[in-house]
């Protein structure tokens, strides 16, 4: 099975979602390499919020064009954060970017990500799209559906899609499964409107799952029905 996963950058920023934590990194390599072991391919894209957000910088001074610049450059941090972990559980890994880094990383290509994937590594695909204006979600969409990949897999803090956030409405109901016209119709704001839209037109299913459970990725990996899947 051939997957995106699309993790957040506070997920790799420990309790506290700010930084890079060690503990966290080393842990989420853990259970990728157990993955790859068993035969899964994994391509990952990692968001940027526990260093810089590109958004938040308009409140700060920035404009948006180069706090989103400086949001893309944290998510190249966060990759070769989790790449040396990754290469740490003896796995091959290998970081693309959307704009040209070398030597800090490989310029992305379809068909390189796809050679690290088929000799049994991971390739993570950072900056982005490469471009202002689009989210990490976004990127992820994108990548996912030039990988050719079975499935795109969010990695949140919950379990899953609900009716509103259920970390700030006790009454929200969680969806099993819904098409991304009832997302996006609903503005369900689990990924943005141009990620559901990709993965649409590309008829690439979308698994939101809690990442913060350790061996949840093992059992989406297996089929288990432990989040929410979105579907044409």
């Amino acid at each position: 099975m051939r997957v995106l996963l699309k993790l957040s950058g506070e997920s790799l920023g420990g309790n506290e979602g700010r930084g890079v934590d060690a503990a966290s990194l080393k842990a989420y390599a853990a259970e990728i390499a157990a993955a790859v072991r068993a035969g899964h391919q994994i391509a990952i894209v990692n968001g940027g919020g526990n260093i810089f957000r590109g958004l938040q910088g308009m409140g700060k001074g920035f404009d948006r064009v180069m706090g989103d610049r400086m949001g893309m450059l944290a998510t190249v941090i966060n990759s070769l954060g989790l790449c040396s972990a990754l290469r740490s559980e003896g796995i091959e890994a290998e970081v693309f970017t959307a704009t040209p880094m070398e030597p800090v990383a490989r310029y992305y290509r379809k068909e390189d990500a796809v050679k690290v994937l088929d000799r049994g590594g991971v390739a993570l695909i950072a900056g982005g799209t490469g471009n202002p204006y689009f989210t990490t979600d976004s990127g992820a969409a994108l990548r996912a559906l030039e990988l050719g990949v079975d499935a795109l897999l969010k990695a949140t803090r919950v379990d899953g899609v609900y009716t509103a956030d259920p970390e700030k409405d006790p009454n929200a109901v969680k969806y099993q499964d819904l098409t991304f016209s009832k997302a996006l119709a609903d503005h369900l704001k689990v990924m943005d409107a141009t990620a559901f839209a990709l993965c649409e037109q590309g008829n690439v299913p979308l698994i939101v799952f809690n990442v913060e459970q350790r061996g949840n990725l093992a059992r989406v990996l297996s089929g288990e029905n432990i989040g929410t899947t979105v579907h044409v």
